[in-house]
């Protein structure tokens, strides 16, 4: 937010003498412009410091500049710093939870930081897109289906991730693996999934939906084999082929891919590690009629160095459409790999294309 200021009230506004004072604390909480110049800095900027009466305060740099300002040549030196140095607090607070038995406390985090506990929160949100306590959460989840996939029993998995009763474990299991602990490391043994198989302008495709909902959307050319890549994905799982209730969802699915304006409102069943959730979450955010590069997904969950990740978690994403990979393409604006194929992919990038 902009803050509109006399000169008295600046030199009596808490932000001026977090200015005057080059507190390094302050980074991250507010920026200062100065009207005469058209720049703005940070507060522990180094900057030969303004008149009062010549200065507004934003809440960020993204106002400052959305205002008209600019950074100073200070400022973006600044930022990349800060950015260096974000990264590295995020970095060892990440490893601190990891190698903590219990979850440590926000204050704690914050000040082995340096940092106030909002600043030291925002910071962290920024840098992995999950708040400390949902990172906490994402690294168990992901040592429970290590351990489980390894053959591990599910007593010495979940004490191994963190949880140190098997209360706690069992009440968070359907979140954290999406079924039973025994049934997940059976590879969905006693689960039953619905699936069909149909015929669409694209193709062949199959819909399949567990009890927590459609955990998969497949594309190609042969219905036989979208059905082994289900029967390989849950090989154990109860594979119940479709009745005529089932195949109103498969029609839904099959009107959205023809027409995506109608919308696709139907709960989902994702599965997978905590980036690739992050990724998935952005591409949802892309509306229909937009692409995204995979270098503007990877600043979106703060990951900017991230592109080859990113594209890795679009080829393992099992839901086609519902989760749009399609709409993410090289920074070019060229079509790059397609899970389902690039002829798919650029199909139904022209259908969404408004006329």
């Amino acid at each position: 937010m902009k803050t509109l200021s006399t000169p008295l009230d600046t030199a009596n506004d808490p932000r001026w003498a977090a200015v005057v004072a080059r507190d390094s604390r302050a980074d991250g909480q507010f920026v200062y412009a100065v009207k005469t110049t058209g720049i703005y800095c940070r507060p522990s900027s180094l900057s030969r410091l303004p008149k009062p009466q010549n200065v507004e305060f934003f809440d960020t740099a993204e106002q400052a500049e959305a205002a008209g300002y600019r950074p100073s040549k200070r400022a973006s030196k600044d930022q990349s710093d800060v950015a260096v140095q974000h990264a590295a607090t995020v970095a060892i607070a990440c490893r601190h939870i990891e190698s903590a038995e219990t979850l440590p406390a926000l204050n704690e985090l914050a000040q082995t930081a340096g940092l106030s506990p909002f600043h030291f929160h925002r910071v962290f949100k920024a840098a992995t897109g999950l708040t400390p306590r949902g990172y906490a959460a994402a690294h168990r989840s992901r040592k429970v289906r290590e351990r489980l996939a390894d053959g591990g029993s599910v007593t010495d998995a979940l004490y191994d991730a963190g949880f140190n009763s098997n209360s706690r474990f069992y009440e968070s299991a359907d979140h954290v693996l999406g079924m039973k602990p025994g049934d997940y490391r059976a590879a969905g043994k006693n689960n039953d999934i619905r699936f069909a198989v149909g015929q669409c302008s694209l193709g062949a495709i199959l819909v399949a939906q567990s009890e927590r909902g459609v955990c998969a959307i497949l594309l190609g050319d042969d219905p036989h084999q979208l059905v082994c890549d289900l029967q390989d994905q849950f090989r154990q799982a109860n594979l119940i082929g479709a009745d005529a209730g089932f195949e109103q969802l498969i029609a839904r699915v099959v009107g959205f891919i023809e027409a995506p304006a109608l919308g696709l409102d139907l709960p989902l069943d994702v599965r997978g590690t905590a980036f690739q959730e992050r990724v998935w979450q952005a591409l949802r955010g892309i509306p229909a009629g937009q692409t995204a590069s995979y270098a503007e997904i990877a600043q979106r969950i703060g990951a900017p160095t991230s592109m080859r990740a990113v594209a890795q978690a679009c080829g393992a994403n099992r839901l086609a459409v519902a989760i749009p990979c399609h709409r993410v393409v090289r920074s070019d604006g060229n079509l790059s790999g397609y899970r389902w194929g690039v002829e798919r992919k650029r199909l139904l990038l022209e259908r969404e294309t408004p006329v």
